[in-house]
C-alpha cells in the first residue's frame, strides 16, 4: 500500500515522504490516527506543500544546527518545577511539550515531537533528554525536576 506521511513516524519517515507499507498496518494504523493518507496521482500538490512547511520550520544548514546543539549543551540545566508527593513521586509526568515550553522560555524554539525523553519521567531528579535539532545532528539536553509550583 502507498500511503502519503502527514506526520513523522519513526523509522518510516517525515511528512510528505511517499512511503510503501504493508496493507494492515497502513489501514489499521497509519491512516486512523492521522499519521498517513492514501497516495493519489493527485496528491502532488499537498506533498509540495507539506514539503514547503517543513523547509520553514526546518533549519536551513548542518552548521546552524550544530551551533543550536552547542548552545543547548552549553547552557546551564533545564529546571523544571512541578507538583511532587512527599515521596518525590510527581502527579503526572513531565513530557515533551513541557521541555519544549522551558526551552521556548529560554528563547529556543523546539518542535515538541524532536523532543526524546527515554523513560517517562514520573519522579524528582536529574535527567538526560535528547533533542533531534537537525536529522543529523542530537542535543543531549540536561533537565532537573524539582518540586514547586
Amino acid at each position: 500500500m502507498k500511503l502519503i506521511l502527514t506526520q513523522e513516524v519513526d523509522t518510516l519517515g517525515v511528512a510528505g515522504d511517499i512511503v510503501e507499507v504493508k496493507d494492515g498496518y497502513g489501514r489499521n494504523y497509519l491512516i486512523p490516527r492521522g499519521f498517513a493518507t492514501p497516495w493519489t496521482k493527485g496528491a502532488g500538490r499537498q506533498i509540495e506543500q507539506m514539503k514547503a512547511a517543513r523547509k520553514a520550520r526546518e533549519i536551513a544548514s548542518i552548521d546552524d544546527a550544530r551551533a543550536l546543539r552547542d548552545q543547548l549543551q552549553a547552557g546551564e540545566a533545564l529546571v523544571l518545577r512541578v507538583r511532587a508527593g512527599e515521596s518525590g513521586r510527581l502527579f503526572g509526568a513531565v513530557t515533551s511539550t513541557d521541555i519544549a515550553q522551558a526551552l521556548a522560555e529560554r528563547g529556543v524554539k523546539v518542535d515538541k515531537r524532536r523532543v526524546q525523553i527515554a523513560n517517562p519521567i514520573k519522579t524528582v531528579g536529574d535527567y538526560e533528554v535528547i533533542v533531534r535539532v537537525h536529522d543529523e545532528v542530537d542535543a543531549k539536553v540536561a533537565v532537573k525536576v524539582r518540586p514547586g509550583k
